[in-house]
């Protein structure tokens, strides 16, 4: 008789899908710009009305140049364009409602025309291993997938691998299928004899056929989705800035990123790089950039006090609410934003409001989550602080800040007005105006 089937056994492989490397599931892609037609492509008038089309109807980049070449024949009908927002688009999502609730909760109508956009959202990283947050490897891509691709062996070198090639079943006359997955070998050739991946001699990184790719995979608070959201890069600039980030994070808090809310952005930034008569030249380039609401002071001094959000959270309705005002000192930081009204260092911003029933970690969200919005909708001042009361309190009644589904529906009004932020602090002020008479 065989012994029984036991479960309660540590360690070890028990399924044939725990032989593969696991992957986190994803739902959905940010891109970090946008994809416009070529001069080829604007030259014919089918091409530009088959883009215009199919643009309005929300389908991705790679769908609208598929169907320029095929009815067209153009090769290459798009070209990338460095943008200053990110592109979230339903047809990335396996529900499309997934990027249309990010662009609404956290997109914004900067009044610069380009209409409402997803300038910048807050990220969570699922893993303590920034690697993990944002793998990386240098890619050589055909038009059925990669060709060749770097991974770094046990001895800390750079590899050039490639998939080993189909071996033929001649009994079967066909290919012989390959159980999991397609066999992946080092490279060996006259360009790369030893395997060992090298930039400066790949025939195909000296053509521009292989480039670093890389990708960004998080969590974006109050989405819903069983997976995380991916964003592809292909800068350097941007890996060794998000790496600092990270690493800074990691440091002041043991080593741990998970439960870290940072807030990705764009900026534009001067790069250095070599044109092809190899002459260094300037550029401005909008990068990825990550930043985070911790006070990383506090954390490196090892001293017992409670974090700075969570007073800021116990004095919010006194804030809101009371009849004084008190004195809170956040440091505002520089901001890009046109709707704000200062963005000098030393701002004095209002606190945000508190669920009465909330956890601390609760009230940390909703805080950093208020001092940002309020930031955004140029309301960081004293004036938008008393309008801003007078406005809560005429609109939900007192005691609103305790009452959690009236602070939950004050921060979607907030959301709301990111579309168009000069007419709701025109609103606030004139709802603050008839209070006051």
């Amino acid at each position: 008789m065989h012994a029984p089937i036991s479960y309660s056994e540590p360690g070890g492989r028990r399924s044939l899908l725990e032989e593969r490397p696991m992957r986190p599931p994803i739902i959905g892609k940010i891109r970090p710009g946008m994809k416009v037609l070529t001069k080829a492509a604007r030259d014919r008038e089918q091409a530009v009305k088959i883009h215009d089309a199919l643009l309005a109807r929300g389908e991705s980049f790679e769908r609208i140049g598929a169907e320029i070449t095929r009815a067209t024949g153009i090769k290459t009908p798009l070209v990338p364009k460095n943008v200053p927002w990110f592109t979230c688009r339903g047809s990335d999502f396996a529900n499309p409602a997934v990027a249309d609730n990010i662009v609404q909760r956290y997109g914004e109508d900067r009044g610069d025309g380009n209409g409402h956009r997803l300038w910048r959202f807050p990220v969570v990283f699922a893993f303590d291993d920034w690697l993990s947050n944002m793998p990386n490897q240098l890619v050589s891509w055909t038009k059925s997938g990669r060709q060749f691709f770097s991974e770094y062996g046990p001895d800390g070198m750079r590899y050039c691998k490639m998939y080993a090639p189909a071996v033929r079943d001649e009994r079967a006359n066909r290919a012989k299928r390959a159980w999991g997955g397609r066999k992946i070998i080092l490279r060996q050739d006259e360009a790369i004899p030893d395997g060992i991946c090298d930039p400066q001699e790949c025939p195909q990184y000296q053509t521009g056929h292989c480039s670093l790719s890389a990708s960004f995979f998080f969590a974006i608070p109050h989405i819903s989705g069983l997976g995380l959201i991916e964003m592809p890069t292909t800068s350097i600039y941007v890996l060794q800035k998000a790496h600092a980030a990270m690493q800074t994070v990691a440091m002041a808090r043991g080593g741990r990123l998970v439960g870290v809310k940072f807030w990705m952005s764009k900026q534009e930034i001067e790069i250095s790089r070599i044109d092809d008569t190899g002459m260094p030249v300037r550029q401005m380039q909008w990068l990825i950039t990550l930043d985070a609401e911790i006070d990383i002071a506090a954390l490196l001094d090892g001293s017992d006090r409670r974090p700075p959000a969570l007073e800021l959270a116990e004095q919010a309705v006194a804030m809101l609410e009371g009849d004084g005002e008190v004195p809170l000192h956040v440091d505002a930081g520089a901001t890009d934003d046109p709707h704000v009204g200062s963005s000098e260092v030393g701002v004095d911003q209002p606190a945000g409001p508190a669920l009465a029933s909330g956890t601390e970690s609760g009230n940390q969200d909703l805080e950093s989550e208020y001092l940002d919005l309020v930031q955004r909708l140029g309301l960081n001042s004293e004036d938008g602080t008393r309008q801003l009361k007078a406005f809560a309190t005429a609109t939900f009644g007192r005691g609103w800040s305790k009452r959690d589904q009236d602070v939950q529906r004050f921060l979607d009004e907030l959301r709301t007005a990111l579309g168009n932020p000069m007419a709701f602090r025109e609103q606030v002020a004139a709802i603050a105006a008839d209070v006051a008479t």
